[in-house]
């Protein structure tokens, strides 16, 4: 939402200085199944008859086309911007999103084939939008062929893993707070209703479809957003997977941000570079590009814009940085094992002789979120001692570090772990330790261990079996300063960033329905419990 609002403002301000809208229109557009969605179009005041078009298909009211007109009218182009069906002025049951992409209802794919026909379109569209706006771009991409390019500004590339459900939890602060806020509660009952990975979340699946998406697009996205791993993947999956005329015409921002631009970053002030590439104007440059044949540059220039963290006390201290690439991952980097030693160490080998830690998780108790990746509740880099010295929660560190340890890509924790309950959860945090004790959140996630051999259906556990279980961190490009620790966090609560497990064997909480779970991690040779991070190949070498 912050980024939306922002965005929303940079186009009221550039629109004071474009001088007045031309007139807008406001037309009822009729689906295949009959039901109209409220739609404005607005011409630019000169040129034409016909123009290129941008499309924006909104959950949050068409009325801010006001704002964001003047960009695209005073650079030559239509903007169209719709009510999604159910919202505001269309017709129809809101089913956020059910209906934007390629399934009964193509509601994207029919307004971009309305568009085609109008005589004020030259034939050549784009789309634009972030968030929702984001996500209904993403759902539309391969139903049709006629979108000629895509401005995709933080979204998922699918909801299983990313928006209703992560490591098989519900993101209960994310999906239901937000539905509910669109006053909606319907649809978190039929998400609820499914708990695996099912033909309905397949629906949801866009990284499946890639090879039917024919769009270039910019996609852009920060470290600490709630849609920061499905804003790497919908470009890494369309750059090399997608149909002629994406593959290869992607390209990807990642910047220090949660879901919009901000010097404050949790317990944190980033550097003053932190928004230095201008977001807004690079996905201007790639519409008018692809939309108009404007040899502007912007192909030219590398695929890939990340920003690489770092320690943001010490003066010179290596990271806080722009960086490019051509694609992404940016450069090789050597999986490198920290292995959890009895004690609260984090060690380059595991333990020669058996060890393992023992908690209760109460779900009538949970572990208090305390930032991550998150849009209702705050976001970001948050100190995790206010919540780190719980007896439910374990702490592992290294040494401080001799030297700066590079850690850009994937990053995965994998744990030997067991309970006395019918299921749980375990979640684990990677956290930046600097010198003076701060607990510096990075990357944080969870997995229910009844999903602990995938997601398609529950395989629950026998009570003291000892089972391996992953646990998918997301991405990261940070390089953790010399002084510093590394530091690795786990628990079995992450609340209310998701839901809390009742340890019952239940997919949701009944008040009426908890049990404490007594949970252990293992941790020696037969059960070498990680984090595994991608560490630069030339500094793993050393």
């Amino acid at each position: 939402m912050a980024m939306r609002l922002r965005l929303l403002l940079f186009a009221v301000v550039f629109g004071l200085l474009l001088g007045p809208l031309a007139s807008s229109e406001t037309v009822m557009v009729p689906m295949k199944d009959g039901v109209k969605l409220a739609t404005d179009v607005t011409l630019p005041a000169s040129g034409g008859p016909a123009f290129p078009v941008v499309l924006v298909r909104t959950v949050y009211n068409k009325a801010q086309g006001a704002g964001v007109a003047p960009i695209f009218n005073a650079a030559g182009m239509a903007l169209v911007i719709q009510d999604t069906r159910g919202r505001f002025a269309s017709e129809g049951k809101d089913m956020i999103f059910a209906d934007d992409g390629w399934g009964e209802h193509q509601d994207g794919a029919d307004t971009v084939a309305w568009v085609k026909q109008q005589p004020w379109c030259n034939g050549k569209i784009g789309t634009w939008g972030m968030s929702a706006l984001g996500i209904t771009q993403i759902q539309m991409a391969p139903a049709t062929k006629d979108v000629a390019a895509q401005a995709i500004i933080v979204a998922s590339s699918k909801f299983y893993g990313q928006t209703a459900y992560q490591g098989g939890v519900f993101m209960k602060s994310l999906a239901e707070t937000w539905i509910h806020g669109q006053k909606s509660d319907w649809v978190i009952d039929i998400w609820k209703s499914h708990p695996a990975y099912d033909a309905y979340w397949k629906g949801f699946n866009a990284e499946e479809q890639a090879p039917k998406i024919t769009a270039p697009a910019i996609h852009i996205g920060g470290w600490f957003d709630i849609f920061q791993q499905g804003t790497i993947n919908n470009f890494v999956t369309r750059q090399h997977q997608s149909g002629q005329g994406a593959k290869g015409n992607q390209k990807l921002v990642i910047g220090p941000w949660p879901h919009g631009p901000s010097k404050r970053l949790g317990d944190l002030d980033l550097k003053d570079n932190f928004n230095k590439f201008d977001m807004n104007m690079a996905s201007v440059r790639f519409l008018q590009y692809w939309l108009k044949g404007e040899d502007n540059g912007i192909m030219k220039e590398p695929a890939v814009n990340y920003y690489t963290l770092g320690d943001v006390v010490t003066e010179g201290a290596p990271g806080n940085e722009w960086r490019t690439a051509d694609d992404w991952p940016p450069f090789p980097t050597k999986a490198t094992s920290y292995y959890l030693v009895e004690g609260g160490k984090l060690g380059n080998k595991p333990a020669d002789t058996k060890g393992s830690a023992t908690y209760s998780y109460d779900p009538k108790d949970p572990c208090p979120t305390k930032g991550g990746q998150n849009l209702t509740i705050p976001a970001g880099t948050f100190d995790q001692r206010e919540v780190s010295g719980r007896p439910d929660v374990l702490r592992f560190a290294t040494e401080p570090l001799a030297a700066p340890v590079e850690i850009t890509g994937h990053v995965d924790v994998t744990l030997y772990v067991s309970t006395d309950a019918p299921d749980t959860d375990f979640t684990a945090k990677l956290v930046d330790i600097y010198p003076d004790g701060k607990e510096i959140l990075m990357l944080d996630n969870v997995r229910r261990l009844k999903f602990h051999k995938g997601f398609d259906k529950p395989e629950p556990v026998k009570p003291g079996e000892i089972t391996k279980l992953d646990i998918d961190l997301w991405s990261i490009s940070l390089i953790v300063n010399k002084g510093h620790r590394i530091g690795v966090q786990v628990s079995s609560s992450n609340y209310p960033r998701f839901e809390k497990n009742p340890n019952t064997g239940d997919d949701f909480p009944k008040d009426d329905k908890l049990r404490v779970a007594k949970n252990t991690v293992y941790m020696d040779k037969e059960h070498p419990s990680a984090i595994i991070l991608p560490v630069r190949a030339e500094a793993a070498g050393k």
